[in-house]
């Protein structure tokens, strides 16, 4: 079943504290939203809609570099007229389409949670997830006297909640009163829909207080795996001029031969991203035989590999890379080299690393015949 998303982004978030707004603070290295969007993406989303204050645009590019199938729209004063403005901007799309909206607030979200309110809409107007209320309820002021409210059929609803566009966009037209309707499920029910209950998730709670973002660093470690891959690869010496290594081009009296620019550091790292997420290698992606990769430049490799990680709401953690020759020196070229790749993978300048080591005079390097490179990276994935 194909499906859009809305994710309201716009509030002020006063109750998580002093700071940032919490859509824009940083969870285990990503901000807040991110986690949302990524899922959401992951997860099968053809459009997805960010609503979030128009001040706040730099945030979100800075909070989205990298991934692909989003847009963006103004919020407005309330959630309520924030998720209508999420689904006007879907008007691109069939009516009848199932949108999800969700709370950037809730970063844990699941491939399963999403499955789950997809196939319970399919019978109903809307569907929520939702989380059996398990403690005891109580009802009163603090240090009065309180009473004891029973717990049966009590629902925590959640988000993305579920629903066909047009439905949702019917229900918010006919709402009326002066009171603001607390989640979208809401004001389908007052329209007469019927809106079904989808089994929820313990993760996916709401970050509101200050102290929820200390518990959720703590899950957010439970909720990715760490990947590693390493890769390897060499090139012969030829005639030539200059060399490409690492994404520098280096003035030589020699050149490496190679379909492509034959940047070996560039090769060995994709390799090594490609293998840290399963992908096979980068002759698959860029087989040696297509005439449209002779001569290219390695760095769109690198490039590709990395998209890849996005697409899976994955993160490059960090990388290394060892270049193995006897010549060129490589040292007065390394902070060059590290610069460069940092840009390309949109990594800090301490996560990445290059090396150079010889085989004192042994072996195909030793002897000048070509050079070597190796390299590894770490990536996180969600679980």
């Amino acid at each position: 079943m194909t499906f859009s998303a809305v994710i309201v982004a716009a509030g002020s978030g006063v109750r998580a504290g002093p700071g940032q707004a919490k859509q824009w603070r940083r969870l285990a290295g990503k901000t807040v939203l991110r986690w949302s969007a990524e899922a959401l993406l992951a997860g099968g989303a053809q459009k997805l809609v960010i609503v979030a204050d128009s001040r706040a645009r730099p945030l979100l590019d800075m909070a989205m570099k990298g991934l692909r199938g989003w847009t963006t729209t103004p919020g407005g004063a309330t959630r309520a007229l924030s998720v209508q403005a999420g689904l006007a901007a879907l008007i691109d799309r069939p009516a009848d389409e199932p949108v999800l909206i969700h709370d950037a607030a809730r970063p844990f979200l699941g491939a399963a949670t999403i499955q789950a309110v997809l196939k319970a809409l399919e019978v109903a107007d809307g569907a929520i997830p939702a989380l059996p209320v398990a403690d005891t309820l109580k009802s009163g002021a603090l240090e009065s006297n309180v009473v004891t409210k029973p717990r049966n059929d009590l629902w925590r609803a959640q988000t993305p909640q579920a629903f066909r566009r047009d439905r949702l966009l019917a229900a918010y037209a006919a709402w009326e009163g002066p009171d603001e309707p607390t989640d979208d499920g809401q004001v389908v029910e007052r329209h007469g829909g019927r809106v079904v209950i989808a089994p929820g998730d313990p993760m996916l709670m709401k970050l509101t207080y200050p102290e929820d973002f200390a518990m959720a660093e703590q899950l957010a470690g439970r909720a990715r795996i760490t990947r590693m891959g390493q890769g390897f690869d060499a090139h012969r010496w030829g005639p030539g001029d200059s060399v490409w290594l690492c994404g520098v081009e280096i003035v030589h009296d020699e050149t490496l031969i190679g379909h492509s620019d034959a940047d070996a550091g560039l090769h060995a790292l994709t390799d090594a991203i490609l293998g840290a997420i399963g992908e096979g290698d980068i002759g698959d992606h860029f087989p040696p035989t297509d005439p449209q990769w002779k001569g290219a430049s390695s760095d769109r490799f690198l490039a590709h590999a990395v998209d890849l990680v996005r697409q899976r709401g994955g993160t490059l953690v960090n990388v290394d890379v060892t270049l193995i020759c006897e010549r060129p020196k490589i040292k007065p070229h390394r902070a060059a080299m590290r610069e460069r790749l940092a840009q390309i993978l949109d990594l800090p300048l301490d996560r990445v690393s290059v090396k150079a080591t010889t085989t004192e005079g042994m072996g195909f390097t030793g002897r000048g015949e070509g050079l070597a490179a190796q390299a590894i990276a770490v990536v996180e994935t969600p679980a």
